[in-house]
């Protein structure tokens, strides 16, 4: 047993869909959640400044005693978790991403993938699809100005109804029946992109299996924390805390009435 945190960062709030379903799965486990919203958005930045932000933030959860990293940043996955894995000793888990199982259930052999640019350009991604999506349409898009929208509170807007419209209508005109969010902002887009699709197209978030990998690797490495711990959430921000503590307040905290949790802006990393 374990009582040490988990550390989950992104490049802003949008790890919280992660730590939603992590909170759900392991709710007797503590977290650091740093949110790097001083350097966000990521995905149009090269890919040695995001491995750098990476190392640091990396550097500040170990000093807080993190047993395992969450990398919740798709970007930063793509970026960086091959260097994070070889240079450091904690376990890290990163997003996969779900080209696999859509390419799996599609009926139309016709699938939409939704990233960030540098998503879509790391190996990852295109090893991926190359072997599970050879078959398989893909339509891909970059989602510029979606993580803006969702880190601004306007993931319901009009804006962003008007952008979500512009990026998933010539998806829908290739008849795609499985939508993958390569974002983690993205999951907070749902409601809206629901209001843009036609009935029949499934969207697939990919935190749920990532909290499950969390799961089998705090196992693995006997790391798990005693059954009925109190767990302490910790957020920081490296700029600004609001947009942060209220998707918290809204999204992750519910999920369990017995955390205490904590908020920090400004956090050097």
């Amino acid at each position: 047993m374990n009582s040490n945190p988990i550390g989950i960062f992104d490049s802003g709030a949008g790890g919280l869909s992660v730590l939603k379903e992590i909170a759900r799965q392991c709710p007797a486990e503590s977290v650091i959640y740093m949110a790097d919203t001083a350097h966000c958005p990521y995905g149009g930045k090269p890919q040695a400044e995001v491995e750098e932000r990476a190392r640091r933030i990396t550097e500040f959860m170990l000093s807080q005693g993190c047993k395992l990293i969450v990398v919740a940043c798709n970007t930063a996955t793509a970026a960086a978790i091959a260097a994070l894995r070889a240079d450091y000793q904690v376990p890290f888990v990163g997003m996969e991403p779900a080209v696999k199982p859509a390419s799996a259930h599609s009926q139309t052999r016709s699938i939409g993938v939704l990233a960030t640019a540098g998503t879509l350009k790391g190996q990852h991604y295109v090893s991926t699809s190359q072997r599970y999506a050879a078959d398989v349409n893909i339509c891909i898009q970059a989602g510029e100005g979606l993580v803006e929208l969702v880190e601004t509170n306007r993931a319901d807007s009009p804006e962003a109804e008007a952008l979500l419209t512009k990026y998933l209508q010539p998806m829908v005109e290739q008849h795609i029946d499985q939508l993958v969010l390569g974002c983690t902002h993205y999951p907070f887009l749902v409601n809206t992109m629901e209001r843009v699709l036609p009935a029949g197209v499934e969207i697939i978030d990919p935190a749920p299996s990532v909290a499950r990998q969390c799961l089998r690797m705090l196992e693995l490495h006997r790391l798990q924390a005693p059954v009925g711990a109190t767990p302490t959430y910790a957020f920081h921000s490296s700029g600004t805390i609001d947009t942060l503590q209220q998707m918290a307040l809204a999204h992750v905290l519910p999920m369990n009435k017995q955390i205490r949790a904590s908020f920090h802006a400004n956090t050097q990393v």
